[in-house]
């Protein structure tokens, strides 16, 4: 299995040896690490059509002498390197190649030498090989050692050029790492109770107390890293500090398909969960979709609402699986693969603005619909993904998790009996989610264009050619999802699926575009020249002027009425983030003891 090789070490000791270059050489560095991740994503593509199977790697313990010190630390090394190819690990390990392929593409343009930001391109291979290894792997300990390193190069990917950003980086590590910790206590309990490190050995039943707490501790990790309720705070900061490229590669896909993948490993493959678990698990998802998106209404800054329209998403991926079935696993699993792209394609999108205007207010911009038409185009069939509009992949993966849903609600159980509450807020959010993204659409590509905005022009190609790849597949996915993209990539690792209503995603398709063409052509055949136009007044005198509105007003009613403003408030003062929460508590606690150890010292003379 040579793919192995080129898929996880050759990126990762490609990286390290990039940092041996200088930093005036970055746009070498790049084309370096641009063609290490074109080898990555073509060995990528050769092992998805390799059969299923579990495989021992030697590391490379077999060209050195037998007895020799480094031949005993490579065959002790080699108990680790147990891999498990199977259709869940072959299918995110070609979406973790795709996605660095087409993001160190972006970053060639993007990354330039004014930014902040050192050694961008070794920590982007490192990641992109750990990740490929964290999948792949069965051995427990080579998982955690990989997804550890991981929340380093998360922390390095992010500039730390002033206070907030710096805060947003340092919240990062710190949540990140304290859940790898939690996972290990997890792992350990696994080893302690059942003697193995191998994953696909373990099937562990969650009725007796020491296995539960193995699983939520495994559980803290996947939502930590996926950006979930409750640990999901560091994802809107780090949207909002990071380079757009960073925030795309990371919290927008490798670490959304990291944290959902581990997920569904542990909920449909290393434990049998009980109806309470499920229920918490629905919860848990319901609460991330509505929580997230309520925050995104009342953002100016468009990078962090964006943050916390992925955070949102990662909601259904959570309701999808948690469901346990097989609808809505392969719900979970298609919205997880779909997130990943019209997140990541904003995102991009996103930074192309930054980049052109060096603004990241929606207050600041607007009207560059014609000045950045692609980057415009790609964006609106990003928004219409996000949003769950047909025929895009958004509403192809959004409507399995629905069906799922319906279908759960036959089942025994206090989660199922209360499916119509999971339904209801799954389409709450949708809808939503579409009003947050008008929001973004409008404010910077709608609407009058601002004086200072006047010489904008549209971005390189290597930064539209990304965005129009992500946009074209959030089309094609949905328009092929039910004859193409459900049947060859989600079924082989869920198993056939049996819809319980009429859905066939092209015919869908068909019907919207002969609906369009209907009302262009009814729009032509009108008299149009026959409209009149007037002066507007204002006061009885007449204006000239072109009058612009503000994006604005609508969500600031949102933010004013009196339930959601308590709420916004509280969350203004950090009561639902749980890395304030902690961080009071443990100066509280601090301080208390501190004060006890000093009123000690008081007694005794000191």
């Amino acid at each position: 299995m040579h793919e192995l090789y080129y898929i996880i070490f050759l990126p990762l000791v490609a990286g390290i040896v990039l940092f041996a270059f200088p930093e005036r050489i970055k746009v070498i560095k790049g084309i370096i690490a641009l063609i290490f991740t074109g080898i990555t994503f073509f060995f990528s593509l050769k092992l998805f059509s390799v059969s299923e199977k579990i495989i021992n790697l030697d590391l490379f313990s077999a060209y050195f002498n037998e007895g020799t010190l480094l031949n005993n630390i490579l065959q002790g090394a080699n108990r680790f390197s147990r891999f498990n190819i199977d259709n869940l690990s072959k299918f995110i390990t070609l979406a973790i190649g795709f996605f660095g392929l087409v993001i160190i593409v972006y970053s060639l343009s993007y990354i330039s030498k004014s930014m902040q930001i050192k050694n961008y391109y070794p920590y982007f291979l490192i990641t992109l090989g750990l990740s490929a290894g964290a999948v792949l792997t069965d051995n427990l300990l080579f998982f955690i050692t990989s997804w550890g390193i991981l929340g380093l190069t998360l922390y390095k990917l992010i500039k730390r050029y002033n206070e907030e950003s710096s805060s947003a980086a340092k919240k990062t590590l710190i949540l990140i790492c304290a859940s790898d910790g939690i996972m290990i206590l997890g792992i350990g309990i696994i080893w302690k109770v059942y003697g193995t490190f191998t994953i696909s050995e373990l099937t562990i039943p969650t009725t007796y107390p020491i296995p539960v707490v193995a699983f939520f501790a495994l559980l803290t990790g996947s939502f930590t890293k996926a950006g979930a309720f409750p640990f999901h705070t560091w994802v809107p900061d780090y949207t909002k500090s990071a380079p757009a490229s960073s925030s795309a590669y990371l919290p927008a896909s490798l670490d959304k398909l990291l944290g959902i993948y581990f997920l569904a490993r542990i909920c449909t493959d290393m434990f049998t969960l009980n109806q309470w678990i499920t229920f918490l698990l629905l919860l848990l998802g319901v609460m991330t979709i509505i929580f997230a998106v309520m925050m995104t209404l009342i953002q100016h800054n468009y990078k962090k609402l964006l943050g916390y329209d992925a955070v949102s998403q990662v909601g259904y991926m959570v309701l999808g699986l948690g469901l346990g079935t097989p609808l809505g696993i392969a719900g979970g699993l298609f919205h997880m693969i779909n997130s990943a792209l019209f997140n990541s394609g904003l995102f991009l999108s996103a930074g192309g603005v930054e980049k052109r205007t060096g603004k990241e207010n929606l207050d600041d911009l607007g009207g560059l619909s014609k000045s950045m038409p692609i980057t415009f185009i790609s964006a609106l069939v990003c928004a219409l993904a996000i949003s769950g509009v047909p025929p895009l992949n958004g509403f192809a993966s959004k409507w399995i998790i629905y069906q799922g849903i319906i279908d759960f609600g036959k089942e025994p159980g206090i989660a199922s009996q209360l499916w119509i509450v999971w339904l209801g807020l799954a389409v709450l959010g949708s809808a939503l989610t579409m009003a947050s993204l008008i929001k973004f659409i409008t404010g910077i590509f709608l609407g009058r264009k601002r004086d200072e905005l006047k010489g904008i022009k549209e971005v390189s190609v290597l930064m539209w050619l990304p965005n129009i790849i992500i946009a074209i597949l959030c089309i094609g996915f949905g328009v092929f999802a039910s004859a193409f993209v459900v049947p060859k990539l989600i079924m082989p690792i869920t198993g056939e699926l049996s819809y319980i209503g009429i859905w066939d995603s092209t015919s869908v398709a068909i019907l919207i575009l002969v609906s369009i063409l209907l009302g262009i052509l009814i729009y032509l055949i009108g008299n149009i020249k026959n409209f009149r136009t007037e002066d507007s007044f204002i006061g009885g005198e007449k204006s000239r002027d072109e009058s612009g509105f503000s994006v604005f007003e609508f969500y600031k009613t949102i933010r004013n009425y009196k339930l959601f403003s308590f709420i916004y408030e509280l969350a203004e003062q950090k009561w639902f983030d749980i890395y304030e929460i902690s961080k009071k508590l443990t100066f509280g606690i601090t301080g208390l003891l501190s004060g006890g150890q000093k009123a000690k010292g008081m007694e005794h003379g000191v």
